[in-house]
């Protein structure tokens, strides 16, 4: 399946429906910007002698990082371009193996459910599944993204 996809409205998801997104290296510059961004310069993602000595025996990705990562590879597939009002959170994630510096990685997604909500007329709670995976197909995020999705035909004015 092609990775550029229109917009979804909350009717247009359906349990069961898949998206795959593009790949991207992960370079030293995601490092050093995610590092800047939040603050965090934990010696074993920006030091690299420091990372050689340590379990991973090199600098990995930071968690939230790898999160972060899939959280974009969602939005570039363009699907919730200008329908997503709310990211609700997850039941679940996990981080089985570290992103390594000039990984290759790609985010598999899949509907696992889709409600309406008794509170909301303009949108619905979509939940899509995702697994991202290295170049060697070694599994680095998984877990279930909730999404607050407009409603085609019942809009908020506000």
């Amino acid at each position: 399946m092609a990775y550029s996809y229109e917009p979804h409205y909350f009717e247009d998801f359906e349990e069961g429906q898949t998206f795959e997104s593009v790949g991207r290296t992960v370079t030293e510059y995601d490092f050093v910007m995610h590092s800047a961004f939040t603050g965090d310069w934990t010696e074993l993602h920006t030091n690299k002698h420091y990372a050689e000595d340590e379990y991973f025996g090199e600098r990995v990705a930071h968690g939230p990082m790898t999160f972060s990562l899939a959280t974009g590879f969602v939005y570039r597939c363009g699907f919730l371009e200008r329908t997503v009002l709310a990211f609700l959170g997850m039941n679940y994630m996990d981080i089985p193996a570290p992103v390594k510096m000039d990984d290759s990685i790609s985010l598999d997604m899949e509907v696992i459910e889709t409600k309406e909500l008794s509170n909301r007329e303009d949108s619905g709670l979509v939940v899509i599944d995702t697994t991202m995976a290295n170049q060697e197909d070694t599994v680095v995020f998984e877990g279930d993204m909730k999404f607050l999705i407009k409603s085609r035909d019942k809009q908020s004015k506000n």
